[in-house]
């Protein structure tokens, strides 16, 4: 992917907090040895099937796969998952023994908060963590739903945001993080989740049509990307 217009999205600040969007979806604080992940929604797979879906129900597997490679790259010290970290209350139990595993290795050594969040107001309690429902960082309030009536920073997921531009003669849709000055919402880390486009009028309450930026996660590297660039769906 080569948007037109595209630069190597840079680290931003926000509170006390030096921020880099990861190419894995993931936001990284290196000086905090710290990595914060949105919307795992594991088991969506299974609770599909449920339903009658034909999609394959490994999509745990899968979210397990890039955090582990994510935790052995970056090496963090303490993660943070924003909320809807299961895709519904049942979703623990349903999980395959050896996802079970894998994900009981990535928490060793690893100080794990999970945020509640609207699928998982209570996350399993065998699960080895803090468990809460929003947390203070360097001045930051780490949640679930990002909160228009606050003014201090913030850090959310729950909008699962995606960007679509267009280079090279072809629009392109991806996921991405977007932020000002005051906020940063991350998008999905799932594997089995989509993305809502970042000019729909589910963002405006948290961002004004022109202070705001997208930072589009390409194939090599994430761009930062200008709301004038940015094409609606």
């Amino acid at each position: 992917m080569q948007p037109s217009e595209g630069v190597t999205s840079p680290a931003f600040q926000l509170g006390a907090l030096a921020l880099v969007p990861d190419l894995s979806g993931a936001l990284h604080a290196p000086d905090k040895r710290l990595l914060i992940v949105a919307d795992l929604h594991f088991e969506k797979g299974s609770a599909l099937a449920r339903r009658g879906s034909m999609l394959p129900p490994y999509d745990s597997r899968e979210t397990l796969a890039r955090l582990a490679a994510l935790v052995l790259r970056l090496k963090p010290k303490t993660i943070i998952a924003l909320g809807d970290t299961w895709h519904d209350r049942g979703g623990h139990s349903r999980m395959d023994s050896s996802d079970e595993e894998v994900f009981a290795g990535l928490r060793q050594g690893i100080d794990w908060v999970f945020i509640a969040g609207n699928h998982d107001p209570e996350p399993p309690p065998e699960l080895k963590g803090s468990a809460m429902q929003e947390m203070v960082l360097g001045g930051v309030t780490f949640r679930h739903e990002p909160d228009s009536r606050v003014e201090t920073p913030e850090i959310a997921g729950h909008l699962h945001p995606a960007a679509k531009v267009k280079g090279r003669g072809r629009s392109v849709r991806r996921k991405c993080f977007v932020s000002n000055q005051s906020r940063c919402i991350l998008p999905a880390f799932g594997a089995y989740t989509g993305g809502l486009n970042v000019l729909d009028p589910a963002f405006r309450p948290f961002f004004s049509d022109s202070g705001f930026k997208a930072h589009l996660i390409g194939e090599r590297r994430v761009y930062g990307i200008g709301p004038l660039s940015l094409l609606p769906d």
